[in-house]
């Protein structure tokens, strides 16, 4: 049993923005896979069925962003789960351009509240993470406002892929491991990656 838990903020107003990417990512998964994500259990809304050959319960917390670690704890303690190899979360991060993906294994909750609030009710940093970028090409006053505005109609396409490859980054962690998950979607875009280069050549 794998669980699979997507973060983000219960209600319309938040349902479109850059804060519920998590929710969004776990919505394409469930519509790829055939589940619905309706019954609520531990303070979320869940949803089981099979990906591959593994048994996976989606999940989306209801108890708000920063207090989502009290839905994943009973989730966790209710599935009887390790959640350091049998749980994957995904979520949005201000440290990563626009629409990329990033599959990490452990670490801090870098600034994001709902992951400080899992690491907070597991007492663990060890747990696999999906994160979907969100900064914006301008500058930054009010990362809060920002963050739960909604999503302009040119962000969609970039969104709309952003979600597909999440989902292709779970099933690639759950049929062949992190690591092959974490070499294809943890290297740098090409125009980067160029840029970077020419950086060197000149020095």
């Amino acid at each position: 049993m794998k669980l699979i838990v997507g973060l983000g903020n219960p209600g319309m107003e938040y349902q479109f923005t850059p804060h519920n990417l998590g929710f969004l990512a776990v919505d394409r998964i469930a519509e790829r896979y055939g589940m619905r994500v309706a019954n609520r259990n531990c303070k979320a809304l869940t949803g089981r069925g099979r990906i591959g050959d593994v048994e996976v319960v989606l999940a989306k917390p209801e108890t708000y962003m920063n207090l989502s670690g009290s839905s994943v704890r009973e989730l966790v303690s209710e599935l009887e789960i390790d959640a350091q190899k049998d749980m994957i979360v995904i979520y949005d991060d201000l440290d990563l351009p626009y629409g990329s993906i990033r599959v990490r294994e452990r670490g801090s909750a870098g600034g994001h509240n709902g992951v400080q609030s899992i690491i907070g009710a597991l007492g663990t940093q060890e747990f696999l993470r999906i994160r979907i970028g969100i900064a914006p090409e301008f500058k930054l006053n009010d990362g809060a406002s920002y963050v739960l505005s909604q999503l302009k109609k040119s962000q969609l396409p970039v969104v709309d892929q952003a979600l597909d490859e999440a989902a292709d980054a779970v099933k690639i962690i759950l049929g062949e491991g992190p690591a092959p998950a974490m070499n294809r979607f943890n290297r740098k875009p090409e125009k980067a990656a160029e840029d970077e280069g020419s950086a060197g050549a000149a020095k």
